[in-house]
């Protein structure tokens, strides 16, 4: 399982830099619409939808959502920024809903575990982080601000692993994932912001924003990926399933690899322009 976990994350890895390196923004953005309707495949299970035929309109309607806000918004590069953080201040008010969601589960399953709201709840889990990660690319340096967001993720999840091994004894949110500790969470959080400062000391010409406000976005962004991975967990244990599916083997589902990024994109994207970065 450890062998096909690593060639499975060395493969993952290998594309996602190709694809930052040869695909233009508006290519990259094609890119992870397919990402995510290979995800609303997933998560149309996560919502009880187990016809295959219910499952595939599932997607076919994500799939429409995202060719309208490209009908609205037009090609990526002339997106409304104002438009953008509007719609980014709704998915981040959404992720505080369901921030008291995952607190109050298992008694919060009455309020979201019909399968109708399951249903609308994977619309507000998608469909911004597809605009985040678009809204991203296309920024001045939009590929490497992408690797920083995958990258304070990744550190963050391999931080709480290590710290939570090591020192976890009081369960985070033992309800939802028994096996995240507190001790986890501030390892995570530690090993994300020490990550950002030693990044903005070296950023090439210098970050064209203060240490401290990259500080507090870091931390912030590596909040809400322990958020985004708790609340795929919480749907899973309440469908009364381990992985979104099997297709990345060893890893489980898409949805398994990009939870953390669903609640963290909409997020660092919105931090980037509260800070002005230009």
């Amino acid at each position: 399982m450890l062998k096909q976990r690593i060639i499975t994350a060395v493969v993952i890895v290998a594309a996602l830099l190709a694809a930052m390196a040869y695909l233009s923004a508006g290519q990259l953005s094609l890119l992870f619409a397919g990402i995510v309707l290979v995800a609303a495949w997933e998560w149309a299970d996560l919502s009880d939808l187990r016809p295959q035929v219910a499952r595939l309109a599932y997607v076919l309607a994500i799939g429409a959502l995202i060719a309208s806000v490209y009908a609205l918004l037009g090609d990526v590069a002339s997106w409304s920024t104002a438009a953008l953080q509007e719609l980014f201040v709704a998915a981040c008010v959404w992720w505080a809903v369901a921030l008291l969601w995952v607190k109050g589960y298992p008694v919060s399953a009455g309020l979201w575990g019909s399968r109708p709201v399951r249903i609308v709840m994977g619309v507000a889990v998608l469909l911004p982080t597809w605009l985040a990660l678009s809204y991203l690319r296309n920024l001045p340096n939009g590929a490497w601000l992408l690797l920083m967001l995958v990258a304070l993720v990744a550190i963050a999840d391999i931080g709480a692993y290590f710290f939570g091994r090591r020192f976890g004894k009081a369960k985070l949110a033992p309800a939802v994932s028994p096996g995240k500790s507190w001790a986890g969470f501030w390892g995570g959080l530690a090993c994300s912001v020490s990550f950002m400062a030693a990044l903005w000391y070296f950023w090439p010409g210098g970050m064209p924003v203060s240490l401290p406000a990259m500080l507090v976005l870091a931390a912030i962004t590596s909040l809400a990926s322990v958020l985004g991975d708790l609340l795929e967990s919480m749907v899973k244990r309440h469908r009364g399933i381990k992985d979104s599916s099997q297709l990345l083997p060893g890893h489980g589902g898409v949805m398994d690899r990009v939870d953390s990024l669903t609640a963290a994109s909409p997020v660092f994207a919105l931090g980037l322009m509260s800070v002005g970065w230009q």
